[in-house]
């Protein structure tokens, strides 16, 4: 399993990355994808949605379960990864990269610091 140490996490098992312009870019960890399997279709919430600590991003359905994708910062959704609708296998095969879900603008940037690093991600799995 990979865990950058350049993202932060949440306990829900999404990761969250602060672009140079800005926005949040936010996925799940690549320990999530593992424990949800083949991921088959993800549906996220539209842009311009504003969104609460913690509030629902939308859902990633897997062969097996429905998880709701939570947002582990206060925002509003300014891009989905609109390749997911005819890729959601990107989320397995790429979790940090091509299979990010939205960029969110946040409420307050300063919230990002208060996620788990990657040790202590790491050390809640038991990785």
């Amino acid at each position: 399993m990979d865990f950058p140490s350049d993202l932060r996490y949440t306990k829900d098992h999404e990761w969250v990355r602060l672009d140079d312009d800005g926005l949040a870019v936010i996925g799940i960890t690549d320990y999530a994808q593992g424990e949800l399997g083949d991921i088959v279709f993800v549906e996220l919430e539209a842009e311009g949605t504003e969104v609460d600590a913690e509030g629902s991003l939308g859902t990633v359905e897997a062969v097996k379960t429905v998880s709701e994708l939570f947002a582990p910062i206060a925002g509003t959704i300014e891009a989905i990864n609109e390749d997911l609708d005819g890729a959601p296998e990107s989320v397995n095969g790429d979790p940090y990269g091509d299979g990010w879900m939205v960029k969110v603008r946040p409420a307050n940037a300063d919230d990002v610091a208060g996620l788990l690093s990657a040790d202590e991600y790491k050390e809640m799995i038991g990785a």
